[in-house]
């Protein structure tokens, strides 16, 4: 997929035959990361759709946002960002796992009893697996280690029986949050998913979560669709992760339930649990950079209300104003290392650190001297001579090689927007590099 980006992003011109092209390998990557193939066929059909058929918002190339067309696309299924599990903590809210034997299950109710506890809930586990020969002991060993207590009754094999007693019994004791064990199940074990909506039916859970091992890959959609039909899935947590597993399965349980994924297991240790964001994974899944730095800029070009700004500075009539606001809208994404490093093919590109560190550093007093600058000199920075400069740098509290650095930098990106008309942000980037290793020399 990396390869098919910088190849997107490196070619002379998109035309629908490079978008077909660029599809197809989006086929064949997410068919060896494991996604179930209707899913495929179906992202992969918006993907070309909207590549087609959208116009990029002014100073966004196209094919930037045919990267970002990508992205939306797998954030749609997998969910927005924020999957922070929120509880009210004046009532008891119920929590009922579900999941195939084997996925992590109880392991997971530790680490989810774990991560609820250091935010001040107050947690109960009811073991209600009782089918599962060690389960309830497994349970209790891993919940005694870190004071999370557990309801059982033994030898009681009615599961739907002990817990409804079991919330009875953390209701009594004020938990605002009950978690219930259930047996690990198989789609085609009806028996066993019947006793699941038994249990379902007797504690009325708030939130159903299906615990999904991220090792099944295709299996898991027809798993997660199964789980489904029987009782509704409110949430999803994937396990295993920590492995040479892709995670593939994620996409297919959250098509398959149109439930939000909240919590991603990446290892053995209680607190390896951790919130799912959808930038990172798809990033993990498809062996990308995480692109938020290339989203992050399509958002704020798409919020410019200014069109007509935007085009002035494409083509090269760049004010200082409009610099300011380039400064501005980097500093947000965060630092030039982070974004050099979030943008699939960046890391290939020849930047130093220390050049990076030194125009960061410099970046910093470009928005006093820019603030110390009047109206007539922002809008046309060739009034700026030996006396304006010098005023100015008074005025921020710099030297005046730090003016004359400002007016290099603010020329030298007009000359790159004018002579690229707007070429993607990879290759302003690259010039960027370049030329302060120029300077440097």
């Amino acid at each position: 997929m990396q390869g098919a980006i910088n190849r997107l992003v490196g070619s002379a011109s998109i035309d629908e035959k490079e978008i077909k092209e660029f599809v197809r390998e989006i086929q064949r990557t997410l068919l060896y990361a494991d996604v179930n193939v209707k899913i495929v066929v179906d992202v992969c059909q918006r993907i070309e759709k909207r590549a087609l058929e959208e116009k990029p918002p002014p100073g966004l190339p196209r094919k930037d946002h045919i990267v970002k067309i990508l992205y939306g696309e797998f954030i749609r299924i997998l969910g927005e960002e924020g999957g922070k599990l929120d509880l009210p903590t004046n009532r008891t809210n119920v929590l009922l796992m579900i999941g195939i034997q084997g996925s992590g299950k109880t392991t997971t109710i530790g680490k989810l009893s774990r991560l609820l506890s250091k935010r001040g809930y107050r947690v109960g586990v009811v073991a209600a697996d009782t089918f599962r020969p060690g389960a309830i002991t497994q349970l209790k060993t891993i919940c005694s280690d870190i004071s999370i207590p557990v309801y059982d009754e033994g030898s009681e094999r009615d599961s739907a029986k002990v817990a409804r007693n079991g919330l009875s019994h953390f209701k009594g004791q004020s938990m605002n949050v009950v978690i219930v064990d259930t047996a690990g199940r198989h789609k085609e074990e009806k028996g066993l998913l019947n006793e699941m909506i038994g249990i379902s039916k007797a504690t009325v859970p708030d939130i159903v979560f299906l615990v999904i091992d991220g090792t099944i890959g295709q299996a898991a959609y027809a798993q997660a669709f199964a789980f489904h039909q029987a009782v509704p899935v409110g949430g999803i947590i994937m396990t295993k992760l920590d492995g040479a597993a892709k995670g593939g399965g994620a996409l297919a349980a959250a098509a398959a339930t149109g439930a939000r994924i909240f919590y991603l297991g990446t290892g053995e240790r209680i607190d390896d649990l951790e919130v799912f964001s959808p930038t990172r994974f798809v990033g993990r899944l498809l062996g990308m950079g995480d692109l938020q730095a290339l989203l992050e800029r399509a958002r704020e070009l798409e919020a410019v209300s200014d069109e007509k700004q935007v085009k002035r500075m494409m083509s090269g009539k760049l004010t200082m104003n409009d610099f300011l606001i380039q400064i501005e809208s980097v500093k947000k994404m965060g630092s030039l290392r982070k974004i050099v490093e979030s943008i699939p093919g960046f890391s290939q590109l020849n930047v130093q650190d220390q050049n990076l560190d030194e125009v960061e550093g410099k970046m910093k007093y470009w928005k006093a001297m820019i603030q110390a600058m009047t109206k007539k000199e922002r809008d046309d920075p060739d009034l700026l001579n030996s006396q304006r400069i010098k005023r100015i740098a008074r005025g921020s509290g710099v030297a005046e090689r730090d003016v004359k650095d400002l007016l290099t930098r603010y020329k030298q990106t007009k000359s790159m927007m004018k002579a690229s008309k707007g070429r993607q942000f990879r290759a302003m980037m690259k010039q960027f590099g370049k030329q302060q290793q120029q300077q440097n020399v």
